[in-house]
């Protein structure tokens, strides 16, 4: 039986999709190639007065008023002429409006910026931007690209997760930014597959579980364990000790690693969900994680639910070109085509039994045991 839902819905959105990714092609085709260029070459301006606005939270401190740039400034701590000319350059690229010399309140863009909006991709702006994850990009891309060694490797001269493990303020940020993934791909992976087929939803590396509770909320017989990390775990708990929220009580916490012992399924209404988990591991690490979730799986026919992009095989969008090479920048991770996907997954072991399609940027790969 197919867990796939609303599949009319998900082909109007990969049409929508399609049609977006032509419109973002037309710069090229209609601005002189020169111009194009430099406006490329200096798109590092754009990213950087962005995380600027996000770390001053003007968002946050505009809410619903408009605010001249001297009153901002008192407001936010900086200076009124530089900031003033700041918003005047976002504004230009459609964050804020500017409605009056100097004067500004928030758009559609700039409310995702506030801490408080449901789809705030604040603390993901925060991170890509944070000295840590940025210089490598300006220091040793060229040295990566040559060695084929990570960047942040080569900058920080340990992997991405053992820096995050000692280096809790940028942890937290990690944290945070992995849980308003949702505000990017949208609650396709809680509504797009028939969750209601199962009874427990085991979401490895799951952080504080805000996916799973998303999925929770849709099917209210559901329950929840998330697996992840100690020091993640805890600060999930202590989250969620001061967010109350409807669905929370149906979560449950476990320290676990996928490399060494994650809880086992105990029957075929259990499914595994990893949501962004394989594409920051390499072919063999990646082979090594599915063959530990195998054993997880045990005889049990349990499923797993891998929420991960698909690149096409040739052609990719920029959104989906540009993520693949933050997975290489950050780690030794990878967006996979399906023929990649296919060979980890035969690989492992395993068995791709489904391609749930969604309205986001990734699919639900439905694997079991043979």
């Amino acid at each position: 039986m197919t867990l796939q839902l609303h599949s009319g819905a998900v082909r109007r959105f990969a049409k929508a999709m399609k049609f977006g990714n032509w419109l973002q092609s037309l710069p090229n085709k209609v601005i002189p190639a020169p111009f194009r260029l430099i406006q490329i070459g200096s798109a590092y301006w754009q990213s950087k007065a962005l995380a600027v606005a996000a770390r001053l939270d003007i968002a946050t401190v505009l809410g619903a008023d408009t605010l001249e740039a001297s009153v901002l400034a008192r407001r936010v701590d900086a200076n009124a002429d530089a900031l003033g000319r700041l918003m005047r350059m976002l504004a230009a690229m459609g964050v804020f409006e500017e409605v009056g010399p100097m004067a500004f309140r928030n758009n559609k863009l700039s409310r995702c910026l506030a801490r408080s909006h449901p789809q705030s991709v604040r603390a993901m702006i925060l991170m890509h931007n944070s000295d840590a994850m940025s210089c490598p990009w300006f220091e040793q891309l060229e040295a990566g690209i040559r060695s084929g060694t990570p960047p942040f490797q080569l900058s920080h001269g340990e992997e991405l997760f053992d820096y995050l493990d000692h280096h809790p303020d940028l942890d937290q940020l990690f944290s945070e930014a992995m849980d308003s993934v949702e505000s990017l791909a949208g609650d396709g992976f809680a509504t797009d597959l028939d969750w209601g087929q199962f009874d427990r939803v085991i979401d490895v590396g799951g952080s504080r579980g805000t996916k799973a509770l998303a999925i929770l909320k849709q099917h209210p017989n559901l329950r929840a364990l998330i697996v992840d990390r100690p020091q993640v775990v805890a600060e999930a708990q202590r989250y969620w000790a001061s967010h109350p929220t409807t669905g929370v009580e149906r979560l449950r916490f476990q320290v676990g690693d996928l490399f060494e012992a994650i809880p086992a399924a105990t029957g075929p209404k259990d499914i595994y969900l990893l949501s962004a988990v394989l594409h920051s591991f390499d072919n063999g690490t990646c082979i090594r994680a599915l063959k530990k979730l195998g054993e997880a799986m045990g005889s049990s026919s349990a499923r797993a639910a891998v929420l991960e992009m698909v690149l096409p095989e040739t052609g990719a969008d920029i959104a989906s070109a540009s993520f693949d090479m933050q997975m290489f920048a950050g780690c030794r991770g990878r967006e996979r085509t399906m023929t990649e996907w296919h060979s980890v997954i035969k690989g492992a072991g395993l068995v791709l039994e489904e391609v749930v399609r969604l309205r986001s940027l990734g699919s639900i790969l439905v694997l079991r045991r043979p």
